[in-house]
């Protein structure tokens, strides 16, 4: 799970207001109110109260958060976990008793091809429709 080898805990008992910037990958048991930006994965676990905005690789939430995640893979909510906010993601996991109350934004390719395709085929479709009624 970490690719870095890097863990930065914020422990239990912890407060931690402001900005929590890590290289490796963050593991959170304890309370934090702001930014999070983690290289690698971010963990909150079961015991964990996080009101911020998350940039990382993956998140997984098994506490309390409150904000939004923009992940690059896997945003995972776990059983008891609870998200209030928008998640960006690839792939998004919710796991039975997790609770997510937000947007769920999944981007696979941000500039995608397939995209504006639609729009020019609604525009053929139309004259059709036009040439039909006459």
């Amino acid at each position: 799970a970490d690719q870095g080898g890097e863990v930065t805990i914020v422990g239990q008992g912890a407060k931690l207001e402001g900005t929590v910037v890590s290289a490796g990958s963050l593991r959170i048991d304890g309370q934090v109110k702001g930014q999070i930006n983690a290289e690698g994965d971010v963990l909150l676990s079961p015991q964990s109260q996080v009101e911020a905005d998350i940039r990382a690789q993956n998140v997984v939430v098994a506490g309390r958060f409150k904000g939004s995640i923009n992940v690059k893979g896997r945003a995972e909510l776990a059983r008891g976990g609870r998200v209030e906010g928008d998640i960006t993601s690839k792939t998004l996991v919710v796991e039975e008793g997790g609770v997510f109350q937000g947007q769920s934004i999944m981007d696979q390719q941000p500039a995608q091809g397939g995209q504006p395709a639609p729009k020019p085929g609604d525009k053929e479709a139309a004259p059709e429709a036009e040439g039909a009624k006459v």
